[in-house]
């Protein structure tokens, strides 16, 4: 859960310095960006894949995650995450315990399910990469360098269905020699949804410890 709330929750952000920028590749996220922003809501399904050569280490985990605006539910290992634009809930059944927090969307370091398909906005320099064909569709990468050295992460590639304009897959390459990748599975556009999609109703978990940090 850790690594995956790193490669999707904690993306290190810069800002404040200078920017040298592709104008093809900064054309290409352009269309992505505007494809996003045009949609009601996205639903997505996804599998992240961790591995670590070194240290022999290999994590595979699939999960699912809907958008409006925002607001999110994210389902993976097992745990719910629901956004309702104020509040950060999470369910873990396992532990038969819910947490309830103040999500600080202002935090420069946090980077929400919200922000997945425009993380790039700030903080990185890009360039077109490779090109590969991924089972018929054409798949136009994007490598993207973090402007603050300091960060973990080497870059970022992200992949982009030249068709569709939507973005296939997410590699991370980190300083320790980690390779994380996030390719969406399944990408549906505004879905019909329950109208309290959002909205936590405690009576569902009577059995539950409610851990309320505010």
């Amino acid at each position: 859960m850790k690594n995956f709330i790193t490669l999707i929750l904690t993306l290190i952000v810069g800002f404040g310095f200078a920017q040298n920028r592709d104008p093809e590749a900064q054309a290409l996220l352009d269309e992505v960006s505007n494809n996003v922003n045009g949609y009601d809501n996205m639903v997505l399904e996804f599998k992240y894949v961790m591995d670590n050569s070194e240290e022999n280490i290999h994590q595979e985990t699939r999960g699912d995650v809907i958008l409006v605006g925002d607001n999110y539910v994210l389902n993976i290992l097992g745990m719910t995450r629901i956004f309702d634009g104020k509040k950060l809930i999470s369910i873990s059944p396992e532990d038969e315990e819910v947490t309830i927090s103040t999500q600080n969307t202002a935090d420069e370091n946090t980077i929400t399910p919200s922000q997945l398909l425009s993380f790039y906005e700030d903080g990185y320099n890009y360039k077109m990469d490779i090109v590969q064909n991924v089972r018929g569709r054409k798949i136009q990468y994007i490598k993207l360098i973090p402007i603050d050295s300091n960060t973990e992460i080497n870059y970022v590639l992200l992949g982009i269905d030249t068709n569709t304009k939507h973005v296939y897959n997410l590699i991370e390459i980190g300083d320790n020699n980690t390779k994380t990748t996030l390719t969406i599975l399944s990408f549906k556009t505004n879905q019909l949804l329950p109208e309290n999609l959002f909205r936590f109703d405690a009576s569902k978990y009577t059995d539950y410890f409610i851990n309320n940090l505010d």
